[in-house]
């Protein structure tokens, strides 16, 4: 399924989002910021969870606001506030979703259960951190969604869980290439072996968009000193952030500087790095 938001725009008191982002049928799309950055906001501007402003989402080229039922059935969602009752066991959460939706697989999801260790008859706030995490993102896959809207699924979990979740997410691509992801998260090594592409949000605002691919392979982390940073092409330096020895600057043509400047610094770039150059560089307002 496709999503896309059209100049979305939701006005606070202090907080405003404005932006625009598309997640093509077959993939999947990370969204990237810091705490309060915006990412749950455009998670619930998607869901229709709040009234917009300005703009409009579509998904399958339908505005949000006017889908059917079973248009609703195709979406999977994980949102990190939200949730089944503590009180409630998995037996109690499989009466419900078979009420709820037409395509719930019962055989398949307590099968998935079972093979996660996730016990039916135990009440949910008697669960684990991972356990409770897993059962959100088997209960999203669980019906036959097309899309999956993913708030920080992995937050708070050890690797060995992330790492159970990772693979689900996988397996569901797999299973229909017309399946989509858009999923946030700040473990940003969850995002670069997952990911197709990525959106840096701040504010409120889309700072970045690039592929996955290209982030790693194409850019790179220039350090340099102050004479060697005059001398630099300042057309391939997308940002720079002055430290004690020197500048430390972030590009997105690293073979040109490997090919050309011998002898500056050139490292691979991460994606949290590359986010924290991107904000140093906008807070001394470059």
């Amino acid at each position: 399924m496709t999503l896309v938001l059209e100049n979305v725009k939701k006005k606070y008191k202090t907080f405003e989002l404005d932006l625009s982002m598309t997640l093509e049928s077959g993939t999947i799309t990370g969204l990237i910021g810091r705490n309060g950055a915006g990412e749950s906001t455009t998670f619930k501007a998607i869901l229709g969870l709040i009234k917009l402003t300005e703009g409009k989402v579509l998904i399958d080229g339908k505005q949000s606001q006017n889908l059917k039922p079973a248009d609703k059935e195709n979406i999977g969602v994980v949102l990190s506030d939200s949730g089944f009752s503590g009180y409630m066991t998995v037996k109690d959460v499989i009466a419900t979703m078979s009420a709820m939706y037409k395509k719930f697989d019962k055989a398949d999801f307590t099968s998935k259960c079972e093979y996660f260790n996730i016990p039916l008859n135990q009440k949910i706030k008697e669960f684990s951190t991972g356990m409770k995490a897993k059962l959100k993102v088997l209960l999203a896959m669980s019906h036959g969604a097309k899309l999956l809207i993913l708030d920080e699924p992995t937050s708070g979990l050890d690797v060995v869980v992330r790492n159970e979740i990772l693979d689900l997410l996988r397996e569901y691509m797999e299973k229909d290439e017309e399946n989509s992801i858009l999923i946030s998260s700040h473990i940003s090594s969850d995002l670069e072996g997952l990911c197709d592409d990525v959106y840096f949000i701040e504010n409120g605002k889309i700072i970045l968009h690039e592929e996955t691919d290209t982030l790693m392979d194409a850019y790179g982390i220039l350090k340099v000193t102050p004479e060697q940073y005059q001398k630099l092409e300042q057309e391939y330096i997308l940002c720079t952030k002055k430290d004690k020895y020197g500048y430390t600057c972030l590009t997105n043509q690293k073979q040109y500087f490997i090919e050309n400047y011998p002898d500056i610094v050139i490292e691979k770039s991460e994606i949290d790095e590359i986010i924290t150059l991107m904000l140093s560089d906008r807070k001394e307002g470059k």
